[in-house]
């Protein structure tokens, strides 16, 4: 069957690892910490895929300019005394696996720093399965096409050939402007009704599904 797309490229917390409990808990605890207003579950599970200082603005928009450091670090305090012991959503290794062994190139786009991100492919499994990322750090943040853009670049892939998996709104707006086809996972930060409003090819409850349709249609 000839494949639809060459290179996949997904989100990573909230989409390959259930860490979207973690990372709002761990933004509230750091509001918390330093007395400043909590952000409800919404707000915090909102800001996830942005990178953490742009996420802690909008979750946090009380915290003045000279508290922000405080509050990446209290942020950090309680996000990595658990980022080691998060899981990979069910399946997900199997699905990420089974496309590497049909030929896909695939690549992250995250949030994430890129120390955060190196920490986690390396207790996941799943490193070798990645030839490519980006990290907020390294390049704009969500949803500026900038992650997408580069790894296409790095890769001599178009954007018609390039496929987005993510679970927030940021990642299906990345892709929208890039010019790529993007699926959306119902199982991380942003609710089904905000990821339908951005059209993608089809929303995913869980890897099981997300494997069947890449079966049919990638």
């Amino acid at each position: 069957m000839t494949k639809r797309y060459d290179l996949i490229v997904f989100d990573w917390d909230g989409t390959v690892m259930d860490s979207t409990a973690v990372i709002a808990t761990s933004i509230q605890s750091a509001a918390r910490d330093l007395n400043l207003p909590i952000p409800s579950d919404e707000a915090a599970r909102y800001v996830i895929g942005m990178g953490l200082a742009q996420a802690l603005r909008h979750a946090v928009p009380a915290a003045p300019e000279e508290m922000h450091g405080a509050l990446v670090e209290r942020y950090k305090h309680y996000f990595l005394a658990q980022d080691q012991s998060i899981p990979l959503f069910a399946h997900a290794e199997n699905t990420i696996r089974e496309l590497q062994q049909q030929g896909y190139l695939l690549a992250i786009a995250t949030g994430k720093s890129r120390a955060g991100l190196s920490r986690v492919l390396k207790t996941s499994g799943i490193e070798d399965c990645f030839i490519a990322s980006r990290t907020a750090d390294e390049t704009h943040s969500k949803p500026h096409p900038a992650m997408l853009q580069e790894i296409m670049d790095e890769l001599g892939v178009t954007p018609e050939r390039t496929l987005m998996i993510g679970d927030t709104t940021h990642d299906l707006q990345m892709a929208i402007n890039a010019g790529v086809d993007a699926i959306g996972v119902t199982h991380g930060a942003h609710p089904s009704a905000q990821l339908q409003a951005l059209k993608p090819l089809a929303l995913m409850d869980d890897f099981a599904q997300l494997r069947e349709w890449l079966r049919v249609h990638a």
